[in-house]
């Protein structure tokens, strides 16, 4: 019993055994720029700035779009090609990248 709740913890752990690659997110995210600008900071006033948020919330909001769950013209369309592996690694990429607020 101790060897399968050992395993159990060790595949929790685990994950699905792929680490998000950020540098792969980063090239990526190029398709992205246009409206969320090259570093996650949004150029255009109806996107959102993706810099800084956490990988959990872009991994769920992609999945969203991809599978139609987040409606969405333009992001059904972008969404819908991306992998498991895709979406985890644009995560890592937009939630590494620091930003800095300021206090009017």
């Amino acid at each position: 019993m101790r060897h399968i709740l050992s395993f159990c913890i060790a595949l929790a752990v685990a994950g699905t055994g792929h680490a998000a690659d950020a540098a792969a997110g980063r090239s990526k995210a190029a398709m992205c720029a246009t409206c969320h600008g090259a570093n996650g900071v949004s150029v255009t006033p109806d996107a959102p700035n993706l810099a800084g948020q956490p990988a959990q919330y872009l991994t769920g909001q992609l999945r969203n779009y991809r599978s139609g769950k987040r409606p969405h013209e333009v992001m059904a369309v972008v969404a819908k090609p991306l992998t498991d592996e895709d979406i985890e690694n644009l995560a890592a990429w937009y939630s590494s990248l620091r930003i800095q607020v300021e206090t009017p």
